[in-house]
């Protein structure tokens, strides 16, 4: 069964976009100031299925896609970047939104939002980044040699025509996939058949292991400490603690901007959560975003 033939979840109905030849899959939902929902590596929409209607019926027009590469997106063989998604979203804004939008997004999600913010600052009214990845992979500066090493050996192999395949089978087992979520969930009652199936379902779908090679083998983009000194824009950030993908000693560039301009950026640690708080502890973080929102439309900073 591939994405295209998954019957939608309840929290979202699912539309195409076409983008230079390919399908996009996205949903909209609500009315009001816009809101842009970007998901995080392996995720798709469904990972704000409890975000979505809560956001929607606080009076916002609520946006989420399928990044190429993604969910029931289209998985052609391309070079996959930060570059490739930005311009993808751009073009989607573009032709979707038009007027300046609050980005919501989570770990390579929220990377992407800060770019949008520091590289086209008149479609981004703000962002609210959580548990903001600091690039797409690792640099080889930021691993130790032996890891470097075993790093750069998996992606080779990955990569490769005989192994990668059956490498990509072992990764994509829903047994597997519980196994890493029970790594970056600190709640374990989160991991729900339905997450597992959603993250499994697309890489079902024809493609999807050149994807996951092309990725693993990407630049890293641009780093947060690059990105921030061209953000303006007000900015809620919200970290898990027990993240340890990117734990909390990662938001560090955050928390001092935090203290240094109060009135624009907003720092939010949630106790026991991971990597994925938004569906970890989805109301916790939904009122955080939602607050958020009300004190910048009635304070000094309009959103």
């Amino acid at each position: 069964m591939t994405t295209q033939q998954l019957a939608p979840l309840q929290s979202y109905e699912p539309f195409n976009w076409s983008w230079r030849g390919y399908t996009i899959r996205y949903t909209v939902k609500g009315s009001g100031r816009p809101l842009v929902l970007i998901h995080g590596f392996g995720a798709a929409i469904g990972h704000w299925r409890q975000n979505i209607p809560v956001l929607a019926e606080a009076g916002y027009r609520v946006f989420a896609l399928d990044l190429l590469g993604f969910g029931g997106s289209d998985k052609p063989q391309l070079d996959y970047s930060l570059d490739l998604w930005e311009e993808l979203l751009h073009d989607f804004w573009t032709e979707q939104i038009q007027e300046p939008a609050v980005f919501v997004g989570n770990s390579i999600g929220a990377l992407l939002s800060l770019m949008l913010l520091a590289d086209h600052p008149k479609m981004a009214a703000g962002a609210v980044l959580i548990n903001a990845a600091g690039g797409l992979n690792h640099r080889p500066e930021e691993l130790n040699p032996p890891l470097r090493f075993v790093m750069g050996a998996f992606s080779q192999l990955v990569s490769s025509n005989l192994l990668g395949p059956f490498l990509f089978e072992q990764v994509r087992r829903k047994s597997r996939i519980r196994s890493s979520l029970q790594q970056v969930y600190r709640d374990h009652t989160a991991i729900t058949d339905e997450l597992i199936n959603i993250i499994y379902e697309p890489s079902c779908d024809p493609g999807a292991q050149k994807v996951f090679a092309s990725i693993l083998t990407a630049p890293p983009g641009p780093s947060p400490a690059e990105l921030m000194p061209r953000v303006a824009q007000p900015l809620l950030i919200v970290w898990g603690e027990a993240d340890p993908w990117t734990p909390i000693a990662g938001a560090k560039l955050y928390q001092e901007l935090a203290e240094q301009e109060p009135e624009r950026v907003q720092f939010r640690a949630i106790a026991n959560a991971g990597h994925c708080p938004h569906d970890e502890y989805p109301d916790t973080v939904n009122q955080l975003i939602l607050a958020w929102l009300a004190s910048q439309q009635s304070g000094s900073t309009q959103l």
